[in-house]
């Protein structure tokens, strides 16, 4: 007890100056919130999908975006949730839950700067470990991702301590003292803890948890098979909750894992994938890293070429210093700002994907600060003083921007609460406890209204990403299926961005809407609650051409339903995003409704796939299609050429009809079109002709 007395003792001086300065800034972010809105509110509306987690875990439905429900795997984090819990049945329901979210978030801040002060001293000295320190609480990013009630700062917090205890193991691994064995299994055991929860609280941790589990196995915590099976300890529960998701949902990747990844997305195989990777580590160096555009808020412009050679001191120093694997961890630290460049898009919500790689960089540029001090002092020993002066221009450098970080804290918390909060509370006021909304934002919506849900977006209502990821006539076709199927899973209602849904058919009457003109975080200016209308569904499942009969009807490929498409083997053929629509028109010759609904692909230049038919059938093919220029089709049955097919412009669609001759029909019948100019496919019919 002693020891533990003393070592608490010497190290309260140095988190003590973090616990103050962030305790200022919690004061003055918080207190700039409930200025603004005289009450608690969240920065984000992804923060109210934890908050429901949370509730869920509380009430004794874990995993269950709400009761009742199937299991999801929505909130990312499954550690952040499950921390919050125990605050929700202690009484901090409502909006009062963002109190010890926010008493977590900006105790993680000042124990992230502890965790960058003992990263840094090793390699650089007590002066740039100090100024390395002091640039996490001066980062508006980190700030301002403390403030949301999200896990990002935790998260920083639990990479930057399991990359600072993997740093510290190769010293105590070797003390073979007896003496010390105590202190070797704490440090083991803390290790693999941390690892652990970088892990739980995103998936992204993976990349940390083995980064543990490599140390481990590079240097063993003692000789024999028993210390190198200890080395793996660090992937048991990474290695668990896999199992688990795969039992549950069929995949390893949680459901925010198939939304946003670029990997398992239809349009970005192959090439296309790298690509767009390339593309974002551009964005990433180019335009972030420089203070442009999205990150100008927090970085100063120009930061790219001095967070480099801070990357470049790391490793030199490591090198001088004999301090080679700490070198290389703190720059996997940083790098990992890098992963979410495998997104389609890491450029929502205040780049809050990346803030919590950012202290590897900071340790970077105190780095930099003692190497530029350590080469002025070979000419004077006295302008070593520049090591603490440039360090601490640094950390004023990202000071200088806190004041519009925290404004901005404020209006974006405003801008939520002035329109999903508002409509959450609105749903629970104005709508039944019976009713399913569906919804595009799932956040504080579902929380407020305490109504079921439906998530169009798929991240909390399993089975719905792959149709969002393909589009929106991908989720029309989807919902027509779920109309013959389980009609109880669609939505009376929806509360929705309209431009986000692009799904037009499916809204009825407007109820209400929330209008916020001044916030940039929201998903758009404008989000509306509707009524649900499902007339239209099916109405462009048969085609309009006269003289059919359904009775002869053999196959039929339902062009953006992703579950034709995979049973006819439709090849996307370079599909992109974008391309994927739902088109409404009417139809004067069809004999049903004149509006007629379905969701098609747009830029097709060449379409293969299969049909179903019978061998030697005389078969009738008809095809809805559109082209905005006049167009000449080329079409190819088993390989046999057939005659073009000749497309009018038009501003409209059209059915065409294909004779297939017997000789080239069989029980799996190969097609393919392709053309001079783009057009686009909504359906293909095959029938028995006469």
């Amino acid at each position: 007890m002693a020891v533990w007395r003393a070592r608490a003792a010497s190290s309260w001086p140095s988190i003590a100056p973090a616990v103050l300065v962030t305790a200022c800034l919690a004061y003055w972010a918080i207190g700039g919130v409930l200025a603004k809105l005289g009450h608690p509110g969240a920065t984000l509306d992804d923060s109210f999908i934890h908050f429901q987690y949370a509730r869920s875990f509380a009430e004794g439905h874990p995993l269950r975006f709400q009761p009742g429900e199937p299991i999801s795997t929505g909130a990312t984090s499954l550690l952040w949730p499950l921390l919050l819990a125990p605050f929700y049945l202690l009484g901090f329901r409502d909006l009062a839950i963002l109190w010890p979210a926010w008493l977590l978030s900006f105790a993680a801040l000042a124990m992230l700067a502890r965790e960058v002060y003992r990263l840094t001293r090793p390699l650089a000295g007590q002066a740039a470990a100090i100024s390395a320190a002091a640039m996490v609480p001066a980062f508006g990013g980190l700030v301002w991702c403390a403030a949301s009630g999200m896990e990002a700062v935790p998260f920083a917090w639990a990479i930057a301590r399991t990359i600072r205890l993997c740093a510290d193991w190769p010293e105590v691994a070797r003390d073979r003292d007896p003496s010390t064995d105590a202190r070797r299994r704490r440090h083991l055991g803390e290790l693999v803890a941390f690892a652990w929860a970088a892990f739980l609280l995103r998936p992204e941790g993976a990349f940390y948890t083995l980064i543990a589990t490599a140390t481990l196995l590079v240097f063993p915590s003692g000789p024999g098979l028993g210390a190198r099976a200890r080395a793996l300890l660090p992937l048991a529960v990474p290695g668990f909750v896999a199992l688990g998701l795969r039992l549950v949902s069929g995949s390893v990747l949680t459901s925010t894992a198939h939304v946003k990844l670029l990997v398992g997305n239809p349009y970005y195989g192959g090439g296309a994938l790298w690509g767009a990777v390339e593309y974002n580590v551009k964005l990433l160096y180019d335009t972030l890293l420089n203070g442009k555009i999205w990150s100008a808020e927090f970085i100063p412009a120009g930061g790219a070429v001095v967070g480099l050679l801070g990357l470049a001191s790391i490793a030199f120093l490591g090198w001088r210093e004999q301090q080679r694997w700490r070198a290389l961890l703190i720059v996997l630290l940083a790098v990992g700002i890098a992963i979410p460049c495998f997104y389609v898009s890491f450029l929502w919500n205040r780049l809050r994907y990346l803030w919590p790689f950012a202290s590897g960089w900071f340790v970077g540029l105190a780095c930099l600060a003692r190497l530029a001090g350590d080469g002025l002092a070979r000419i004077r020993p006295r302008w070593r003083i520049v090591t603490p002066i440039l360090g601490g221009t640094f950390v004023g450098l990202f000071a200088s921007k806190l004041s519009g970080t925290l404004d901005d804290i404020a209006n974006c918390a405003s801008g939520i609460d002035r329109q999903q909060v508002k409509l959450g509370r609105w749903a629970k006021a104005n709508l039944p406890r019976d009713v399913r909304i569906g919804l595009n934002d799932t956040g504080a919506i579902a929380y407020f209204s305490e109504r079921p849900t439906f998530d169009v977006v798929g991240l909390t209502t399993p089975g719905e990403g792959r149709h969002w990821v393909a589009g929106p006539g991908s989720r029309f076709e989807h919902y027509e299926r779920l109309a013959a199927l389980d009609p109880k899973r669609l939505p009376t209602h929806f509360i929705v961005y309209p431009e986000w849904m692009a799904c037009d058919p499916v809204l009825g009457a407007m109820l209400t809407e929330a209008v916020v003109l001044d916030s940039t975080v929201l998903g758009g200016t404008t989000m509306r609650a509707y009524l649900a209308d499902w007339r239209l569904l099916g109405s462009g499942e048969r085609p309009w051409t006269s003289g059919l009969d359904d009775a002869q009807r053999m196959d039929a490929l339902d062009v953006a339903d992703v579950a034709s498409e995979a049973e006819h083997a439709y090849d996307l053929a370079g599909a992109r995003d974008g391309q994927n629509l739902v088109r409404s028109d009417a139809v004067a010759e069809s004999e049903r409704p004149a509006t007629v609904v379905d969701g098609g692909r747009t830029g097709r230049r060449v379409e293969r796939f299969v049909l179903h038919l019978r061998d030697g059938a005389k078969v009738r093919v008809v095809a809805r299609l559109e082209s905005a220029a006049a167009n000449v089709l080329r079409v190819r049955v088993s390989g046999r050429e057939l005659p073009p097919v000749t497309l009018a412009a038009s501003a409209s669609w059209t059915e065409t009809v294909l004779e297939i001759p017997p000789d080239a029909v069989k029980a799996e019948t190969p097609v393919e079109i392709s053309a001079a100019q783009p057009f686009a496919a909504y359906h293909y019919w095959a029938f028995a002709s006469p």
